[in-house]
């Protein structure tokens, strides 16, 4: 049976740009790795795509940085796996889930044996978009590799890990 890896919001903005953090980059590394241990499954890569009004919007009021605004450096995935992202499906997504991630995986003639999420951030847009794979496939085993995902915000990280423990999602 097929696997999918979901590489969510690696993006410039989230590693080295308005939002970054150090921990981010280390995780490079790790992300590459997983994108070769799947080379012959399936990957798809979602972008954090904003507006120039992103101020403007409900997500903007909340969190007032202006990040990943479609056509800037900010918005293009991070370091090597911008190169091999090429080669793979990349959704955009207006907020934290992905709705076309949610058809991607729903509209598969097969059943996922695992779908497995990695990128930034842990405590946001991995553990939404984990629940998204969670609820398009619920007959495939969901992953979360806390080595291939971080946050700049550690306790609500740990949060997120026992959230989605809570709801199924396996913690490696």
């Amino acid at each position: 049976m097929k696997r999918l890896l979901v590489v969510v919001d690696f993006q410039n903005d989230f590693v080295c740009g308005s939002l970054g953090f150090e921990k981010a980059k280390e995780l490079e590394k790790v992300i590459l790795e997983k994108i070769n241990e799947y080379k012959n499954d399936d990957i798809i890569f979602t972008l954090d795509t904003h507006e120039d009004d992103y101020l403007n919007t409900i997500e903007g009021e909340h969190l007032p940085i202006k990040h990943c605004i479609k056509g800037t450096s900010g918005h293009e995935i991070y370091g090597k796996i911008k190169e091999i992202s090429k080669n793979y499906p990349c959704i955009e997504k207006e907020t934290f889930a992905s709705k076309e991630l949610l058809h991607f995986i729903k509209n598969k003639p097969f059943t996922y044996e695992s779908i497995e999420i990695c990128g930034l951030v842990s405590d946001i847009c991995v553990i939404s978009n984990a629940i998204i794979a969670k609820a398009a496939s619920p007959k495939s085993k969901i992953l979360v590799d806390s080595k291939a995902t971080s946050s700049v915000n550690l306790q609500m990280q740990e949060m997120a890990f026992k959230v989605m423990q809570n709801l199924h999602i396996e913690v490696i």
